[in-house]
């Protein structure tokens, strides 16, 4: 029986044979594939041997999914070719062979240039067509822009595997909307957006993700608009906080402070509320690149998603700026001064230090010649030196003298920090995030 076939008859039988592998275990891949193990056979997998060893003692170090969560649903035989739900991981591509209906979570990172980098999902795509059979259904979660997954990725498998698309096997796209450090959003909790590549395939891929979504789902006209409106998404946030952003330039230099602007216009019902910051990650900070590059191929230059890129990536370097001054006007040895810096994680109370942009603070601090220490309990330091060549500490020192202190990152941690001690030896508080107590700080953003 081919999928072209279906009819809703048929459906409750497929429903109920479903099995499914996640492709890639990180932030979103592992949430997603504990929560399908509570319904279906689950095989997680990822290229990181290490990642899958850790996993399947119950261990997720990017603290997503709560190990008790995580143990409840791991088994030790693939649950693919026995049929009973569960996870199973596995760094082996072949374990995925009696699967049917694959899910792909990869990172779809941009590179040096700010380009889309397809690599990981195109080297996902690749492993697909190793392992699809006739009649599976392959679905991508990753952030792309629209069109990527039937222009891109699907002649990737088709390639491999010598299947036809829309004849041989199927695909959907549903747009992963994981909150990286987030315990209220969870992913069942959050609507999920769905597509298909046909009606029918359409439904199958609605019902199967409806099944485990608490939140319910919204099935989009086509693959594409799925796509679309995951990238909207994520460059809507970018261009608001671009915005506040501007707006904390404009009122630092009028010497107004913006979060009490902010205050005031919030009481008007549809003020929109954001504040000012870095906007970092792998969603937010790379997200609108994917779509301008698309819109540029399309023959349209895009203005104000450019403009919001360059104003927030312009923040870290703005903020290392202020502090600088504020030295100066203090009396502060700027050359070989030591400064603390709170945080390097993207985010706050999460490890995810994916596209930090505490990390430009630390650069532009360094280019005047000043020692910067950085004191952050969630992120990992031999992650932090692999990835930005940066030396971190998970222990604050207490003994040390500073010139000035930037909390980067509103960790819960940080406001349990003697920021008074600091402040009465004399040295420059900024508050990149506005949670200290304005009597603290001689500045925030």
């Amino acid at each position: 029986m081919t999928f072209l076939a279906i009819d809703f008859v048929h459906l409750y039988f497929i429903m109920n044979n479903i099995r499914i592998a996640v492709i890639g275990l990180g932030y979103v891949g592992l949430p997603l594939a504990r929560l399908f193990a509570t319904k279906f056979p689950v095989v997680g997998f990822d290229l990181n041997h290490k990642r899958v060893l850790e996993i399947n003692q119950g261990e997720d170090l990017t603290l997503e999914v709560e190990k008790k969560l995580l143990l409840e649903v791991l088994v030790s035989l693939n649950p693919a070719i026995s049929g009973e739900n569960g996870l199973y991981c596995s760094a082996d591509q072949n374990d995925m062979a009696s699967c049917n209906f694959y899910i792909v979570t990869v990172p779809t990172p941009v590179d040096k240039n700010n380009r889309p980098d397809l690599t990981p999902l195109l080297k996902a795509s690749e492993t697909l067509g190793k392992v699809i059979s006739n009649g599976d259904i392959v679905v991508y979660e990753s952030t792309v822009y629209p069109g990527a997954t039937e222009d891109d990725c699907l002649p990737v498998i088709e390639k491999v595997s010598g299947l036809k698309y829309n004849i041989d096997f199927f695909a959907g796209y549903s747009p992963e909307r994981i909150n990286p450090g987030d315990k209220e959003h969870t992913v069942e909790k959050i609507k999920k957006v769905t597509s298909g590549s046909n009606p029918k395939i359409a439904e199958i891929v609605d019902s199967t993700y409806r099944s485990v979504i608490q939140a319910g789902t919204f099935k989009a006209s086509s693959i594409r608009v799925a796509e679309a409106a995951k990238v909207i998404e994520n460059s809507q946030r970018d261009i608001n906080i671009a915005f506040v952003n501007e707006l904390s330039k404009i009122f630092n230099a009028m010497k107004i402070d913006t979060l009490d602007v902010l205050e005031a216009a919030g009481t008007k019902w549809n003020f929109l509320n954001f504040k000012p910051g870095l906007v970092g990650g792998h969603c937010i900070g790379v997200d609108p690149y994917y779509l301008a590059q698309k819109s540029q191929e399309a023959g349209y230059h895009p203005e104000i998603i450019l403009a919001g890129r360059r104003l927030n990536d312009s923040m870290g370097k703005y903020v290392a700026t202020e502090v600088v001054k504020l030295m100066i006007r203090n009396e502060i040895p700027v050359k070989n001064s030591k400064v603390l810096m709170l945080g390097i994680t993207f985010k706050e109370n999460c490890p995810d230090i994916r596209n930090t942009k505490a990390t430009d603070i630390y650069h532009e601090l360094i280019s005047y010649g000043i020692e910067v220490d950085i004191f952050d309990p969630w992120a990992s330091p031999s992650e932090v030196i692999h990835e930005y060549n940066i030396e971190i500490s998970n222990e604050l020192n207490k003994s040390e003298q500073y010139g000035a202190v930037i909390l980067a990152v509103a960790h819960q941690q940080f406001k349990e920090i003697d920021i008074s001690g600091y402040k009465d030896n004399g040295a420059i508080i900024y508050d990149v995030k506005g949670i200290l107590p304005r009597d603290l700080i001689h500045a925030r953003l």
